[in-house]
């Protein structure tokens, strides 16, 4: 039996690695290439999951020429990139979804708080001065509310008709269709819209 046969590779100082990798690898599927597949390669981007399997000397060339935007146009790149900040999912400007959330049933609409049964955020209401801020309608005011009422023109006190009827006023004064198309207060109509909607949902009107 010859000593170069690979059943003495198991007893050897030092087998011969490449025999071994040749007969537990496939081969390498560059073109002409036969060395053991070491190394895998994606195939691209539009085909997820599938490898090409290269020796390390093609696994680096073909690194050197990869581009996982072949094809797409530069704002095209420039969306993905934009997107995958955010792993590619839908979302949502702060504020944008107005009074379109749902409640649980357990909340407090009028300060979008949850129940308190202990009162510690009763205390936390109260002013500097130990007198509770003012309240509408038997509600309690917070200052995102009061913002929203600011934004209106109204004072703390208003009630649902006078913020129903002042939210009317402002839209046919700030309105585009009221200026003859002039859309300089445009952002001004929004904000106005977007308290509105959230005093709606806070369940002041």
């Amino acid at each position: 039996m010859s000593t170069n046969s690979p059943l003495f590779d198991r007893i050897r100082v030092k087998p011969d690695q490449d025999r071994r990798l040749r007969e537990e690898l496939p081969a390498c599927q560059w073109p002409k290439c036969g060395a053991p597949a070491t190394h895998r390669a994606p195939k691209g981007r539009l085909r997820s999951g599938e490898y090409w399997r290269f020796c390390l000397e093609h696994v680096r060339e073909y690194n050197n020429s990869y581009n996982f935007f072949a094809g797409m146009s530069e704002d095209a790149v420039a969306k993905y990139q934009k997107d995958a900040i955010t792993g590619h999912r839908p979302t949502w400007k702060l504020g944008s979804l107005g009074g379109q959330r749902s409640w649980p049933a357990n909340s407090r609409r009028a300060g979008w708080a949850a129940e308190d049964p202990f009162g510690l955020f009763d205390e936390a209401a109260a002013g500097s001065n130990g007198h509770a801020r003012p309240t509408v309608e038997g509600r309690k005011i917070l200052n995102a509310q009061r913002r929203a009422l600011d934004v209106l023109g109204l004072e703390a006190d208003a009630k649902r008709t006078d913020i129903k009827a002042r939210f009317k006023v402002l839209v046919k004064r700030h309105h585009p269709d009221a200026n003859g198309g002039d859309r300089g207060s445009e952002d001004q109509l929004r904000d106005i819209i977007a308290a509105y909607n959230y005093l709606k949902s806070a369940g002041f009107c």
